[in-house]
C-alpha cells in the first residue's frame, strides 16, 4: 500500500494505531521487518488478531505478504528455514524455523465463482491486491481484521472491531454467498464469541439455504466439531439456524423447538430451550473438567441430542390426578435419533458410539433412589454404558439437571449416588472386564470355535454382573458347573 493510500485509510479510520495488540513472537517479528526491508510489506491477518482483540492470547499466527509472487515468497522463506508447499493452491507457503516454530505466509487472492458447490471457485494470486482488497474476499468482518506488529497499527477495513464490541456477526461483502459453507462458519463463530447474526448477512445466509447439499461431508462435520470443542456459548446454534433459515437442513434440532414441557420440572420453557441451556451448562462442565477434542465433543453432542425423541413422544397424560406434559420412552428412543443426526453431518464413529449409550441412559440416576444400591445395577449400567463410562453419564446428568432455570443446577442426590457407587466397585471408568475368555470356553468344545463359544462368554459376563463370582478362581469353577447343564 502506498502512502497516499495509507494516508486516506488513516483518515477514514481503516488504520489505526494499537500498540501491542496482537503479541507477536520476537522471532516472527524478525521475519516481518527482514520482509518489509526487501519491499514486501505483510500483515497478520484473520484470527490471531480477532482472538486477541477479544482478550484470547493468540496461538497460531497467519502472514499475509503484499507486492510478491508465490514463488519468490517460496524463494525468500526457504532461505530462512524449511518450507513446505502443500498449500500451494491457496497461495500458502507453510514455514518452520530452527527453533521449531510454525507459521502460514500467504500471498493475496482473488477468488472468482465459476459454479455453485462450495469448491466451486478459481483462484489467483495477484501481487498488486492493496491490503484492503486482500481483506474484502474474507467471510465475516471479524475475520477481515489485520494488524502490522511493526508499525503497531490494525487495519480494520470493514468495521470488524466495532462488530466484536458489539458482538455481530456481519458478512464482510456480498461475496459471502458465493459460499454456502460460510454459514455454517457463521454458526461455530457465533457460538464461540456469544454473536448475533447481522439482519442483512441472515438474509444472505437464506437466499442460499437451498445450497446446503452441495457441501462436502467432512467439511460440515468440520465446522460441527468447532462447535462442540471451542463454543463457549453454544446454545446460540438454535437461533443461529433459526434466523439464517439453516434449520430445516437438521430436522431433529428443528422438531425439538416449541416441543411442550411440564413447568413445575421445566420452569425454563420448552425442549428447544431446554436443550440450549443444557449445552451451555455442558461447555461450562467441559472447562471446569478440562476436556478437549473427543471427549469434549462427546458431552456436547450427547448434551445437543439427549432429548431428540421427546419431539415425538410428547403427550399431555393424566399423573398423579393431574394433566402434565410427559414424554414416556424418550431416553431409549433418543439413542438412534442421535446415531442419525451424528452420521448425517459426518460426525466420526468412535464419538458416535460414546454418545448414544449416554444419551440412551441419561435417566439412569432416577434409579438410584434406594437405601441400598445393588452392586449388580451400577455393574450392569456400567455395560450398558461402554464404550461410554458412568463418570462420562455424570456429567451429562450434571448438564441437564442444570439445564432448567430458575431451579438449581449441579448433580440430584441420586445421580451423587450413581456416581458413588460406580467408584466404590471401580467401574467409574470403564466396565468390569471379563474373567471368562473364549480361550476358557474352547476345550470345553474339543477346540472347535464357533457361535457357540460366545453364547457361553456372554452368559459367563451375564453371572459375573450378577455377582455370581469375582475372581478367576470362582468363574473358573462357575463355567466347569455351567457347562455340566449345557452339555
Amino acid at each position: 500500500m502506498n502512502t497516499v493510500e495509507t494516508i486516506a485509510a488513516r483518515q477514514r479510520g481503516e488504520i489505526i494505531y494499537l500498540p501491542g495488540i496482537v503479541p507477536a513472537p520476537p522471532a516472527l517479528l524478525s521475519l516481518l521487518g527482514e520482509l518489509l526491508a526487501a519491499g514486501y510489506p505483510s500483515l497478520i491477518v484473520g484470527g490471531a488478531v480477532r482472538d486477541a482483540l477479544l482478550g484470547i492470547r493468540p496461538k497460531d499466527f497467519d502472514v499475509e505478504v503484499y507486492g510478491i509472487s508465490y514463488d519468490h515468497l517460496s524463494e525468500l522463506m526457504s532461505r530462512r528455514g524449511r518450507v513446505d508447499l502443500v498449500g500451494r493452491s491457496f497461495g500458502v507457503v507453510k514455514f518452520s524455523d530452527n527453533s521449531g516454530n510454525q507459521w502460514d505466509f500467504s500471498v493475496p487472492r482473488r477468488d472468482n465463482k465459476i459454479g455453485i458447490g462450495h469448491r466451486d471457485f478459481r483462484s489467483t494470486f495477484d501481487p498488486n491486491l492493496t491490503m484492503s482488497e486482500a481483506a474484502s474476499r474474507r467471510d465475516f468482518t471479524i475475520n477481515a481484521l489485520a494488524y502490522d506488529p511493526l508499525a503497531q497499527d490494525l487495519h480494520d477495513y470493514f468495521g470488524g472491531r466495532s462488530d466484536l464490541e458489539q458482538r455481530t456477526l456481519r458478512a464482510t461483502s456480498s461475496a459471502f454467498a458465493e459460499d454456502p459453507l460460510r454459514v455454517l462458519r457463521g454458526m461455530q463463530f457465533a457460538c464461540r464469541f456469544n454473536m448475533t447474526l447481522d439482519t442483512e448477512t441472515a438474509a444472505t445466509c437464506r437466499s442460499i439455504a437451498d445450497q446446503y447439499g452441495t457441501l462436502p461431508k467432512e467439511r460440515v462435520s468440520e465446522e460441527f466439531m468447532k462447535w462442540a470443542t471451542k463454543a463457549s456459548h453454544p446454545g446460540r446454534i438454535l437461533e443461529y439456524l433459526h434466523a439464517s433459515a439453516w434449520l430445516y437442513h437438521f430436522p431433529d434440532l428443528e422438531k425439538i423447538r416449541g416441543v411442550p414441557q411440564d413447568p413445575e420440572w421445566h420452569p425454563e420453557g420448552d425442549v428447544g430451550t431446554h436443550t440450549m441451556h443444557v449445552v451451555n451448562a455442558a461447555a461450562r462442565i467441559a472447562e471446569r473438567e478440562q476436556l478437549v477434542e473427543k471427549d469434549r465433543a462427546v458431552l456436547m453432542f450427547s448434551a445437543l441430542t439427549h432429548d431428540f425423541a421427546k419431539a415425538d413422544l410428547t403427550e399431555l397424560r393424566e399423573k398423579n390426578g393431574q394433566m402434565r406434559w410427559t414424554s414416556y420412552g424418550h431416553e431409549k428412543a433418543g439413542g438412534p435419533l442421535a446415531r442419525k443426526f451424528l452420521e448425517a453431518i459426518g460426525i466420526n464413529a468412535d464419538i458416535i458410539a460414546e454418545v448414544v449409550p449416554l444419551v440412551e441412559n441419561h435417566l439412569a440416576h432416577i434409579r438410584f433412589d434406594e437405601v441400598e444400591i445393588q452392586p449388580r445395577t451400577i455393574r450392569r449400567l456400567a455395560a450398558r454404558l461402554a464404550p461410554a463410562n458412568v463418570t462420562q453419564l455424570t456429567w451429562l446428568i450434571e448438564a441437564d439437571l442444570s439445564g432448567r432455570p430458575p431451579l438449581p443446577g449441579g448433580l440430584s442426590e441420586e445421580a451423587r449416588r450413581m456416581r458413588d457407587s460406580a467408584v466404590a466397585h471401580n467401574v467409574e471408568k470403564a466396565p468390569q472386564p471379563h474373567l471368562i475368555l473364549g480361550r476358557h470356553v474352547l476345550p470345553y468344545f474339543a477346540g472347535k470355535p464357533g457361535k457357540h463359544i460366545g453364547d457361553v462368554v456372554k452368559s459367563a459376563y451375564e453371572a459375573q454382573l450378577e455377582g455370581e463370582f469375582s475372581d478367576l478362581e470362582d468363574a473358573l469353577k462357575w463355567l466347569a458347573a455351567h457347562m455340566e447343564t449345557v452339555r
